[in-house]
């Protein structure tokens, strides 16, 4: 089972609802909480460190804690590390968070630093209905922005499933069974 927490950031952080997290996690609930798109970093760490989140929705803000030349992370902050580290996944919803102004364009959005620094970034959509977006668009948004690979986008849906709120052994079976077999088919029919 999991438990999300969504909507407008600024001016109701995670920590309000310390307790019902706590509770939650004592029934042993998978937690995302929505943090770093239209608030900064410390958003991140509110999720993370008074909430107890296993996933969080957007992170876009983390770049806050990234020190960047020439487009390459040359330092990572203390909550930077501890995502990496950690391998907590961020939900990055690339048409979304240029919509809402969190990335000022495609090009500029911290996603490229994200996964070149390999942490466990997953594409989604966030609200499909207010974006106007898919799983393809933000897929094709991804191929022709970054340069993104099939072999880019294996590992990008492999860390989803990663990161899915299923038992162990379904997410190894998808991976397995489903998801590299299916890329492999793409690749065989791209030959």
């Amino acid at each position: 089972m999991g438990f999300d927490l969504a909507g407008e950031e600024g001016g109701f952080p995670p920590k309000k609802h310390v307790d019902a997290f706590h509770y939650i996690q004592r029934e042993n609930f998978n937690i995302t909480i929505h943090a770093g798109e239209g608030f900064g970093k410390e958003s991140i760490w509110q999720a993370i460190q008074y909430c107890g989140a296993h996933r969080i929705g957007h992170g876009t803000r983390l770049i806050e804690d990234i020190a960047v030349s020439e487009g390459r992370a040359v330092k990572l902050g203390d909550l930077a590390q501890y995502v990496l580290d950690k391998r907590i996944p961020l939900e990055i919803c690339l048409l979304s968070n240029v919509h809402t102004g969190a990335a000022a364009s495609l090009a500029q959005h911290p996603f490229k630093i994200l996964y070149q620094e390999k942490f466990r970034v997953t594409l989604n959509t966030d609200n499909r209905l207010m974006s106007d977006t898919t799983m393809s668009k933000e897929f094709e948004a991804a191929a022709g922005t970054f340069g993104l690979t099939l072999e880019d986008f294996e590992k990008i849906t492999i860390n989803a499933m990663k990161s899915a709120f299923l038992p162990y052994g379904q997410r190894c079976d998808l991976i397995y069974k489903t998801i590299k077999p299916g890329y492999a088919r793409i690749r065989q029919g791209l030959t």
